[in-house]
């Protein structure tokens, strides 16, 4: 299963603007730091503004900040507002034509996964995942590491 990269960038933007509690983040600040084009972070501010995730205005003194304190922000709350879809198989999507639906049982495990997955975000809110604002202030140099997926872990034997 994949996050579309909407939903990754809504989790970024989040994250920076936890970390910059006293201050209101604009677009070009987002798009600046983590080099996604101004359009895409846009695109993620209004979403998550009419997501009551955040607060924005236009204007000189324009920007945004967060709509709720970051314990308020639950993180599977994000990922239902900004993912259009979990379309998994096929016979998940609108206009379906895999002969074997009626009878497959794989969609009704996936589900099952799929809870599970909802599951453990639903456990956390953007407080769990802050970084300090200090933070914001370093540039990074560099690639960044790997960070997952750990399918090792996840395999039985």
């Amino acid at each position: 299963m994949r996050l579309t990269t909407f939903t990754d960038y809504a989790l970024r933007l989040l994250i920076y603007t936890a970390g910059k509690p006293e201050t209101r983040v604009t677009i070009d600040e987002v798009s600046d730091w983590f080099g996604i084009s101004r359009a895409h972070v846009k695109k993620v501010v209004l979403a998550l503004a009419r997501g009551g995730f955040l607060v924005s205005s236009k204007g000189r003194n324009g920007g945004f900040t967060l709509a709720r304190q970051p314990d308020q922000i639950n993180l599977s709350d994000v990922i239902l507002a900004t993912e259009p879809d979990f379309g998994l198989f096929e016979c998940y999507l609108t206009g379906n034509e895999c002969r074997i639906s009626r009878p497959c049982r794989l969609p009704n495990i996936a589900n099952e996964a799929l809870e599970a997955f909802l599951g453990v975000l639903a456990k956390y809110t953007l407080a769990d995942v802050i970084l300090r604002p200090k933070y914001f202030l370093n540039e990074v140099d560099g690639p960044q590491p790997l960070r997952g997926p750990r399918i090792d872990a996840l395999k039985m034997s």
